[in-house]
Formats: C-alpha cells, structure tokens, sequence
C-alpha cells in the first residue's frame, strides 16, 4: 500500500485531507507538524491526526534549524521582497519540505501532501523543493484538485465522523512563525481598505503605543546576531526578544501590493518586527564596515536572493553561490548597532566596530583633519577630464552640423565663432574648404 507523509496543521484543510488522500489513492497517510515558531501550542497535533485516520503522526521542532539554516543566511544577503516582504512565510516553505522528505524516506513512503490551494505561492515552493531533494518525490495537494468549499469539507468531515477543529471566528487568512506574520482575506482583498486593527496580533497600533522612543542596540559578530541591549542570548531568543520589543513600539507592520509568482498582484499585509529590525541593523552596520563597490554588489544580489526564496527556489545552485559570496563579507560585520523605535518607526541611531572603514581623522572639519585638501584639485581636474572632452567634442559637431544646414538650404555661410570647441581657420584655404 503507498504511503503519503503530509505536512498536517491540525486544521480543517489538512484534517479532511487524511480521509480524502486514503480513499482517493488508496494510501496510509502519515502526519507531520512542525514547530517554526509560530507560537502554539503543537500537543494537539499528533491525537487528533491519529483520530483522523493517520497510520502514524510526527511533531518535530524545528525553530533552531529555521533561524540558523534560513532566517540567518538571509537575513545577511539583505533578502527582502520588493523592497518590503521579509520572507517569513516563504524562508519557511523550503524547510517544510526538507523534514517532508527526510521523513519519507525514513517512513518508506514515496509519496507527500501539503494544503496548498492552487492560486498560492506556497504550491510552488513545496512541490519545487521537495522534487529538487528527490526528483523521485511524488507530490499530492488535495486543496488544489478537491474541489471542495469550506462548507464542503465540513459536511465530508461530519460524514466520516471526522471532529471538525473548533478555531477562534476570523475573517483573516494567516500564517505566523518566528520570523513574521501573514494576514490574507476578508477587507484586506481591497487594496483601497486600511487593515482594521484586529488583523494584527504582534504590533500595536501608534495610538497604543507608548509616548517615548525606545532605543535597542543590536551586537552583531561576524554577521550574525549575538545580543540584545548588552544581554547574549541564541538566535532563536534574540529574535522572539526583539519581537517582543519592537512590537510594542508598533514597528513590523507592512502593507503592499505584491507580484505573486503566479502572474497575479495580491494586496499583502504583514508583520515582522523582528525582521524589520534586525534588517536595519544588519544594514547600518555593514555599510560602515563595507567598501562601496562591494556593498552596491551585494545589494543587487540580494534583489536575486529575494526573488530566489519568494519563487520556492532554495535548493538551487544559483542561492548557494550568493550564499557563498555572502560569507566572505560577513567577517568584518561585527559591532553594535543603536536603534531608536517610536509609534512604528525604526531607525539607526549608532553604529560602531572594531572593522569600521569611517575614519574620524578623514572626515571631520574639525581640529586633527588630516585629509589632503590640496589633492582635490588634481583630483577633480582628471575626475572630470572625460566631461571636459565630450564637451570640446560637443562644440565641433554643433558647428560643422550649422554649416551642413546652411549649405544645403544654399545660402552663404554664417558660422557661430563664440560655438564652444569651434575654432576660426588659420589660412584661406581652410575658408574654400567650407
């Protein structure tokens, strides 16, 4: 009998998904759920898949592996959707589908599920990874060849004697784990429509937020993130430390339109206060640490990185080459970083290390400058002798082009001898030859 491991959230999506995949293929069906961070309690998981009809039920932990193995590397390519998205949602995809695989192959199955519709990203990023860890990989998304409406599901659960999750009415769609949160349908379909207050779980309102900023400071050792106001903590901490803070202070919220990797725009709203800080920090602290060639590079490639990991394609050549290019820039990303949070606005306020390519003796106007002002005129004279000679170059050719007007609308000759770059004929012949 086939086996199909699905990726179970305890849901009504994936709970009917248990009977419909056994009676559809004929399979035993083995669930799993996966700990990423997004704040429940998981315990549930395992007694209700088995209710449900699984032959057998994994719930793993995985938040350490998502920080250090995704979180982190993308935090330092700078990977951020459209100059807005952090990625949460689709960092987690590729993970998913790693412990998918490693436990069908484990379980002797070939075969695995996941509830992703078919207008969605997620699809992609599932199916795509799990066929680039094993091209063998049969993939099943029962949501998106069903058919069936939510009251459907219902009635198909009641029918088997299936318990139907009782959930908490929202009319939101989400998807929250360490590093942020998705918040889908209902008003948010109009772009046009503020997001009401109760689509956010994670960040006050301005209003409600304190009257003061509040300042954090970030350490940061060879590109990764160490410790929170003087306190050393691991990754995972550090991030549900900033979160903590920055949420209160109102910052994370994004709301934008988003290009889906399925051709369609789709109004998007978020919440990532743990990104939106650590992004800004990571950022202020390498453009001091880092030559400017190099930065701007990096930045372009971080535009790739993004679209990398929003189009489900981590487990490529192309994200492990950026990686590696990455790496050998995150030695000297080492110091600490002053951020001041107030009603959802996060800006640098400091920034220091021991790597630091700011030179206070360069710089500054005050007493100890020690740059070299007579320099700057040989400077500026080779700087713009490119300019300088176009401009020459420019002032010929404007004055040869008044000549072939004239002559060809026969008229006599008026040459303009104030034309920049013209100059006069020395000799008679040079006259005949106009």
């Amino acid at each position: 009998m086939e086996r199909i491991v699905l990726a179970y959230s305890g849901g009504l999506d994936t709970s009917v998904a248990i009977p419909w995949l056994s009676e559809t293929y004929g399979a035993e069906v083995i669930a799993v759920t996966m700990d990423l961070g997004q704040g429940e309690n998981l315990d549930f998981a395992r007694e209700r898949a088995l209710s449900t009809g699984a032959v057998g039920a994994h719930v793993i932990d995985v938040r350490e592996e998502f920080a250090c193995d995704y979180i982190l590397p993308a935090l330092q390519a700078g990977a951020i959707y459209e100059d807005r998205y952090p990625l949460a949602t689709a960092l987690g995809r590729p993970l998913i589908a790693k412990k998918l695989v490693e436990i069908a192959h484990r379980e002797g199955a070939r075969a695995i599920a996941h509830g992703c519709t078919g207008k969605g990203n997620d699809q992609v990023r599932l199916d795509v990874s799990a066929r680039a860890l094993d091209p063998t990989m049969k993939v099943y998304a029962p949501a998106r060849v069903w058919g069936m409406t939510r009251s459907d599901e219902i009635e198909y659960a009641r029918a088997r004697n299936i318990a139907v999750p009782v959930t908490k009415a929202s009319p939101y769609s989400t998807d929250e784990n360490l590093w942020g949160r998705s918040i889908e349908c209902g008003v948010l379909e109009d772009p046009w429509v503020e997001p009401p207050e109760d689509a956010f779980s994670l960040t006050r309102s301005g209003a409600a937020c304190p009257d003061g900023p509040a300042y954090i400071e970030i350490a940061f050792q060879s590109g990764v993130p160490t410790e929170v106001n003087g306190v050393a903590m691991p990754l995972t901490e550090l991030i549900h430390s900033v979160a903590t803070i920055a949420g209160v202070h109102g910052v994370g919220r994004i709301d934008m339109v988003e290009n889906r990797l399925v051709g369609i725009k789709s109004r998007e709203v978020y919440e990532a206060p743990a990104a939106v800080v650590l992004h800004a920090a990571h950022r202020e602290l390498e453009s001091l640490v880092t030559a400017r060639d190099l930065i701007r590079l990096k930045r372009e490639l971080g535009v790739k990185y993004a679209d990398l990991v929003y189009n489900g394609l981590w487990f490529t050549p192309m994200r492990q080459a950026i990686d590696a290019f990455v790496a050998t820039m995150q030695a000297q990303v080492t110091g600490e970083v002053r951020l001041r949070l107030f009603k959802g606005e996060c800006r640098a306020a400091g920034r220091r290390s021991p790597f630091a390519l700011y030179d206070h003796s360069l710089a500054t106007y005050e007493k100890g400058d020690r740059f070299d002002h007579t320099a700057a005129e040989g400077f500026i004279k080779l700087w713009g002798l490119p300019v300088e000679t176009v401009a020459r170059q420019a002032g010929r050719l404007q004055a040869a082009a008044r000549v072939a007007a004239t002559d060809a609308a026969g008229g006599s000759v008026v040459v303009d001898l104030a034309a920049p770059g013209y100059s006069r004929p020395s000799v008679v012949s040079d006259w005949v030859g106009l």
